[in-house]
């Protein structure tokens, strides 16, 4: 999935793809990921952004530009959600939709990345 491989480019930790076709009826998939500091947030947010702009695809939607803590980009279809640790650990959004599968997604490492996400979940 692009966004996860944008936010991957800039380092992002912890990425994670739900498929939440069977257990939310707004979207088809979520993309976790989290940052480091709120400058991080903000530069993940701006590669996955550029990313899909240049696919021909635009937000609906967007949350938390301003303080980067829980920036959420709205592709309908899709949602992104770019989390500093700190506000990942507090919301736990894994474990709330833990019936939801993980999909894999292409990129050097990710193996290793659902592996662990799965772990954090259980």
């Amino acid at each position: 999935m692009a966004a996860a491989r944008a936010a991957w480019d800039k380092k992002a930790r912890d990425i994670i793809v739900l498929d939440m076709r069977e257990v939310f009826l707004l979207t088809d998939y979520f993309v976790i990921c989290s940052g480091g500091t709120d400058r991080q947030v903000g530069a993940i947010q701006e590669a996955v952004e550029e990313r899909l702009r240049e696919l021909g695809v635009k937000p609906v939607r967007r949350e938390g530009e301003q303080h980067r803590k829980w920036v959420l980009l709205d592709y309908l279809d899709f949602v992104v959600h770019i989390f500093r640790q700190e506000e990942r650990e507090y919301y736990e959004i894994e474990r709330l939709w833990k019936d939801a599968p993980l999909v894999e997604w292409e990129e050097e490492g990710s193996g290793r990345l659902a592996e662990d996400a799965r772990e954090a979940r259980a």
